[in-house]
């Protein structure tokens, strides 16, 4: 076995994180380099580092598990959540469950809250937040932002739900409240439900298409009829109807 295997098995004992289930050329690209930039010459020199060092663990934690995010990320698909899909589901359900799966820092969640907010009372807002990173979440319970975090968050959105506090954004503990945040491995743990919007984007494209039809299809199951997937803007689903899905708008797929 070689030293990357033994690193994917040493890791899921330790965390539960299965890395086999991600593609294997980019997540050894990823954690190469990180074991490269410490002065270090492998995988089982990177574990044994990790295990010595809380901090280079949280490290790691992030080239895993790809925390890369921000406010209103690839704003016309919001648009269109906001415009055509919200609509319908308010209609069928004036407080719908929601749920940001793989939400990182909390850039995603919080969005989904104050566009909701748009449309119904703030005690009609519930999101549930999930992801696999303790460090992530912990990020995401402060609610503070970098400006960077909302360079395509409307303007308006942003002077009535951020406060300025030195070089960081500060989210609105109204906003905050509404958010539930909780640790969640999507390739091990079951799913709750049933849901009128789930969104997860921007995570699936790390998967194996192996791993990408079991999350289909337990997605699908957490959905109720008439329920609504919104995938990120590389993540088309092809053949959603083998899944018991149809595509409403793209990236937008209804549950049958």
């Amino acid at each position: 076995m070689d030293d990357y295997m033994q690193f994917i098995a040493k890791v899921k004992r330790k965390t539960g994180i299965d890395l086999s289930l991600y593609k294997e050329a980019q997540m050894k690209r990823r954690l190469a380099a990180l074991y490269a930039k410490k002065g270090l010459n492998s995988f089982t020199e990177l574990f044994a580092a990790m295990e010595k060092d809380p901090a280079l663990w949280h490290e790691c934690l992030d080239r895993m598990t790809i925390n890369v995010s921000e406010f209103y990320r690839n704003a016309k698909r919001w648009e269109v959540l906001e415009q055509t899909i919200l609509p319908r589901l308010l209609a069928e359900n004036p407080r719908p469950r929601v749920w940001s799966a793989a939400c990182s820092t909390g850039e995603e969640p919080y969005t989904l809250a104050m566009v909701l907010a748009q449309h119904v009372p703030l005690s009609h807002v519930s999101v549930l937040a999930t992801d696999i990173d303790e460090n992530a979440l912990a990020r995401a319970r402060l609610g503070l932002y970098s400006e960077r975090s909302l360079a395509e968050l409307p303007e308006a959105m942003r002077k009535k739900f951020f406060t300025k506090d030195g070089h960081w954004y500060k989210i609105d503990d109204k906003i905050k409240r509404t958010v539930t945040f909780e640790k969640h491995n999507l390739l091990a743990d079951p799913f709750s439900g049933p849901f009128d919007l789930i969104v997860c984007r921007n995570v699936l494209i790390y998967f194996t298409e192996e791993a990408k039809r079991t999350l289909y299809r337990k997605f699908h199951a957490a959905l109720r009829p008439g329920g609504v997937l919104f995938v990120g803007s590389t993540e088309q689903i092809f053949n959603p109807g083998l899944y018991g899905f149809e595509m409403e708008e793209t990236f937008f797929y209804r549950r049958k």
